[in-house]
């Protein structure tokens, strides 16, 4: 078959995007220089494509629909397209970088070609350029993205050269063959009638086997969709983005969570926290309760370490939680073990699990249902969920791309559901970098947030009991201290 469908979730990153909602995520990589050649840098990119199908297939929408959406490939695939050059003007200041991804990441990726763009930066004060990439949330969720960039990049500053080999597609599939197997594929196939019967018959058998953990997953899931918390962060959003970053090192991360407990995921959302708090109180708004934050939860294998692993597949594969973050107190140490004791409680809760059920139930739907109750969901009003923060780990070695080395990766993730601002948080190398999305009107003080990041890492590696300052960063004399 020269097509395949997008699974329940993957659709449903198409469905709810509209003309404010962009559904793209992405990175901005900083690099040493001097720049390559955009010729030299687009051949090796070309030439690694093989690998990764998906970005030379479109999407085809099934008439009416009465199916899924389907990737097939694309007849007209031109590289040229999607690799794309710019130069910032002097000095080329990180400002200019932040606006230049801001104008990028508001433009819609265009259907009609496959979902992914990059872009060559060049121009960067102190000898850097940029590479800005962008890819439909469809195409791949955080981990999977993960895996592209290290297809993308490569682990050693010479690698072997790759061999470029001619694009030949399959025939695209026409309308009516679309829409033909959309009505016989569930009918007649065994495949998707054995997975309906299938999927029919142990989802009975699985909640009776965990009856109890689901409906405390449910129930907690409900209760977290309530409580909406008032303020400047929810509302309509535009089309146009502001994008600015942060970073911390790991290293810091680490002594914080060995001094004071916790994980290292912990320790990460103490300092949005943080910044969140700043935020609030700049504005002159109230910091007096939580912040209601969905944190997307990878539902991938883990390796021993407990990380999110690929699996080679592209398709998305999450879920969510809801998790409080504590605005309302003003110590940095007790926002932490706050965030530590949620956490905890959360997983006790399956959250997460009762995420991966209701999506898989989302199967059974209508694909015409599934369309509409994206494209609602996106323009209903709600103050419920404040924001959105999604952490992924990332290579701890360096990559290269074109024998340049990657100094510095940060993350991009979309707005959407009348959230005004989000977070993305990405790890490579001994950093750990944030990406904070703003609406651009309705959010023009980000960089508060980013600031109010950094900050909170500050106060969590220098506290002050008993009046003795506490240097917990790595080499400091007072790093092994303990707090009293």
């Amino acid at each position: 078959m020269p097509f395949e469908r997008l699974s329940p979730l993957d659709a449903g990153f198409l469905h709810i995007e509209d003309g404010v909602t962009h559904m793209h995520i992405g990175s901005v990589s900083i690099m040493e220089g001097p720049p390559p050649a955009y010729e030299a840098f687009r051949d090796r990119v070309s030439a690694k494509l093989p690998m990764v199908r998906r970005y030379r297939q479109v999407v085809r929408s099934v008439p009416l629909d009465l199916g899924r959406p389907v990737w097939a490939d694309d007849p007209y695939f031109n590289v040229e397209y999607h690799i794309r050059h710019t130069a910032l003007p002097a000095p080329g200041n990180d400002g200019q970088l932040q606006n230049l991804v801001g104008r990028v990441m508001a433009q819609q990726l265009d259907r009609a070609r496959p979902l992914w763009e990059m872009w060559v930066v060049e121009g960067l004060s102190e000898d850097r350029w940029a590479i800005i990439s962008k890819v439909h949330h469809c195409m791949v969720d955080g981990v999977a993205g993960s895996e592209l960039l290290g297809l993308i990049l490569d682990p050693e500053p010479d690698p072997p050269e790759v061999q470029s080999t001619p694009w030949i597609p399959e025939l695209p599939p026409a309308a009516w063959e679309l829409a033909v197997d959309a009505v016989t594929s569930t009918l007649t196939s065994p495949f998707e009638m054995g997975w309906l019967v299938r999927a029919q018959t142990r989802l009975p058998r699985r909640l009776l086997g965990v009856a109890s953990e689901t409906m405390s997953a449910v129930l907690a899931t409900a209760s977290a969709m309530r409580s909406p918390t008032t303020s400047s962060l929810n509302g309509p959003i535009g089309p146009h983005r502001r994008w600015v970053p942060a970073a911390v090192t790991v290293a810091d991360i680490k002594a914080v969570r060995n001094h004071f407990g916790g994980t290292f995921n912990d320790v990460v959302l103490a300092l949005i926290s943080g910044g969140f708090r700043d935020l609030l109180l700049k504005r002159g708004e109230s910091a007096e309760l939580p912040l209601r934050s969905l944190v997307p939860v990878s539902v991938r294998g883990r390796d021993d370490s407990g990380r999110a692993v690929g699996d080679g597949q592209l398709a998305n594969r999450v879920s969510a939680v809801f998790a409080d973050l504590p605005v309302h107190l003003e110590d940095p140490v007790e926002r932490l073990r706050t965030i530590s004791a949620q956490m905890s409680d959360l997983k006790d809760s399956k959250q997460a699990l009762a995420g991966e059920v209701l999506s898989s139930l989302s199967g059974f739907a209508p694909p015409m249902l599934l369309s509409l109750a994206g494209r609602l969901g996106t323009k209903a009003r709600q103050s419920t969920i404040n924001t959105v923060t999604t952490n992924v780990p990332g290579p701890q070695i360096p990559l290269y791309a074109a024998g340049r080395r990657m100094l510095e990766v940060y993350p991009y993730v979309p707005l959407g559901i009348q959230m005004r601002i989000a977070v993305a948080i990405f790890s490579y190398d001994g950093k750990v970098t944030f990406g904070v999305t703003g609406d651009f009107d309705g959010a023009p003080d980000v960089d508060v947030l980013a600031e109010g990041v950094q900050r909170a890492m500050s106060d969590l590696l220098s506290i002050d009991p008993d009046g003795v300052i506490v240097d917990l960063r790595p080499g400091s004399r007072a790093a092994g201290r303990q707090r009293v």
